[in-house]
């Protein structure tokens, strides 16, 4: 039997690529920050991207560049890609809103859902599983949620107040944006020609209870690769995972 939610998983991407990075300098002074490899890996964190995308059923992807657009643009021509890709560069700055709706304006099926995905991210988790879950709760937005490690030590104790435990980076009790969208065809004219979505559209959509938070499953890979340190303990952890 066919699955009838099958048919509405997207299959076009927005991935959002220009940032300046310059909390990963000096990495960052000769390329932009999505082309930063994570020791170890031997690709890109753009080039994660796009194969896991690829993986998740998505064919077509626009990159929205802008700090060293010309290195990105480069190695996205000369390497062998498992999607095809539309590269677009604004003019003059837009903000993230300005920028995302920029961007959604060049994908090949502007009636069609669309997954959207910051360029400093790496993570595996199912999209096609997101998808549904968007679906299911007719969302016009949906957020991937993620619980990142903090990084300090943290202390348990009793009610009397006796130390109990030492936890070594745990995981934080509050849920963050993860930096991984679905979006229905009608969110690209919800979003400002310029400023940011989070403090207009998002707001807006979440008092009409129309915007929705996935949890990232237990257990699925997930950074955002802000620092250099973070490539380091990047570097580690997917090494213990075997990637």
């Amino acid at each position: 039997m066919t699955d009838p939610t099958a048919a509405q998983r997207p299959t076009q991407a927005v991935i959002l690529a220009g940032g300046q990075g310059s909390r990963l300098r000096p990495y960052t002074d000769d390329r932009p920050k999505p082309m930063v490899e994570i020791p170890g890996t031997g690709t890109p964190i753009i080039g994660h991207q796009l194969a896991w995308l690829a993986e998740e059923g998505v064919t077509d992807v626009v990159v929205s560049c802008g700090h060293l657009a010309e290195v990105l643009q480069k190695w996205l021509e000369t390497a062998d890609l498992p999607v095809r890709v539309t590269t677009v560069v604004e003019s003059e700055p837009l903000g993230r809103g300005g920028g995302l709706r920029y961007a959604a304006a060049r994908l090949p099926y502007p009636d069609r859902p669309w997954y959207a995905t910051n360029g400093d991210i790496w993570t595996r988790f199912s999209l096609r599983d997101m998808a549904d879950f968007h679906t299911e709760r007719d969302a016009i937005a949906t957020l991937a949620l993620a619980r990142p490690r903090i990084p300090w030590g943290a202390v348990q104790t009793d009610g009397f107040g006796h130390i109990t435990d030492f936890i070594e980076a745990p995981p934080s009790t509050f849920e963050i944006n993860a930096g991984v969208y679905v979006f229905s065809p009608e969110f690209a004219g919800l979003l400002p020609e310029r400023g940011d979505h989070e403090r207009t559209t998002f707001p807006q959509l979440a008092r009409e209870r129309r915007l929705f938070g996935y949890p990232i499953p237990q257990g699925a890979y997930w950074r955002a690769i802000d620092t250099a340190k973070d490539l380091t303990e990047a570097a580690k952890e997917l090494a213990a995972l075997g990637r």
